[in-house]
């Protein structure tokens, strides 16, 4: 059951993404405004070229601590460097850190590997222009790629993370997990959602055995080795059993892992109601990893 609080604030149709959608979608996006962005004064950005992706950085008013790489959600089909910022510029003035958000290119007129690479073209963008070890966060299918690209930078020697941070990820193309076939109607992602957004980026190829971990994570054969990881997700979420057994698995692995599911949040809860107490309870959390793991 979603909680009353967020469920009082789904005043929007609970429509599930299919393919003739996904251009509704895109059209239909939050647009997420300059003053929001800038928080009264608390946040700056500015528009960068990483190496061809476009990328939008924000700093703090001051001195700014080390940096977030975010990658937004949408599905793998819809979003923008700007998705997800009218929140996480609450890292930027709270925190101090300079956030990093690139727009990679969408499925299905860019499949894999296209979004990943986008992703990791960023974080070597970013290595070699003197930023110190991020953060990799991500949200939703942001979560999938941000994972995706931290299991790159250990395969490939490449550039250091300090951490991984992983919001409601979009992380097994299979779509077999008892989560997957729970919610199929009722709530802001689907199961019909999920097919959706995984074909798109794969195609014929989605729940097959030949899918690369750097399309879906939760195929790695091995997850030792990643940096100190966060991963939270709802309850009431199409992937919360895919990642809890991400969590189970980096713990196997001997890795640094904590997890929480929160009771009664859907998919995407802090965004849809940010002053609900399960939100609240949610983005303190977070924030309070995050100054840990960067010693804030």
């Amino acid at each position: 059951m979603i909680d009353p609080e967020i469920a009082a604030a789904m005043d929007f149709p609970l429509t599930p993404l299919t393919p003739d959608r996904i251009g509704w979608r895109r059209a239909n996006g939050r647009v997420v405004t300059d003053a929001e962005l800038t928080r009264g004064g608390a946040v700056t950005f500015t528009e960068q070229d990483a190496d061809g992706v476009p990328v939008l950085v924000l700093r703090p008013h001051g001195v700014a601590s080390p940096p977030v790489l975010h990658v937004h959600g949408g599905g793998m089909v819809a979003g923008t460097r700007r998705s997800d910022l009218q929140a996480l510029s609450e890292w930027v003035a709270e925190l101090g850190v300079t956030l990093i958000s690139p727009e990679y290119r969408l499925a299905p007129e860019h499949p894999h590997p296209a979004p990943v690479q986008d992703c990791y073209r960023t974080l070597t963008w970013m290595a070699r222009n003197g930023f110190p070890a991020p953060v990799v966060a991500g949200t939703s299918a942001g979560g999938g790629l941000a994972a995706a690209m931290t299991l790159m930078a250990r395969d490939q020697g490449g550039p250091a993370i300090r951490g991984l941070l992983l919001m409601c990820p979009m992380l097994d193309d299979r779509c077999e997990t008892p989560s997957s076939h729970q919610f199929l109607a009722g709530t802001t992602w689907v199961r019909t959602s999920n097919l959706t957004g995984w074909t798109a980026l794969l195609g014929e190829a989605r729940g097959g055995p030949d899918v690369s971990p750097y399309a879906a994570p939760a195929r790695a054969t091995g997850l030792d080795g990643l940096p100190p990881t966060y991963l939270d997700v709802g309850s009431v979420d199409v992937f919360r059993d895919e990642v809890v057994e991400f969590g189970s698995r980096l713990w196997r692995a001997g890795g640094d892992a904590e997890l929480h599911v929160w009771p009664g949040g859907c998919h995407g809860f802090d965004q849809i109601a940010p002053e609900a107490a399960l939100s609240r309870r949610a983005r303190a959390t977070r924030m309070a990893w995050l100054r840990r793991t960067l010693h804030l």
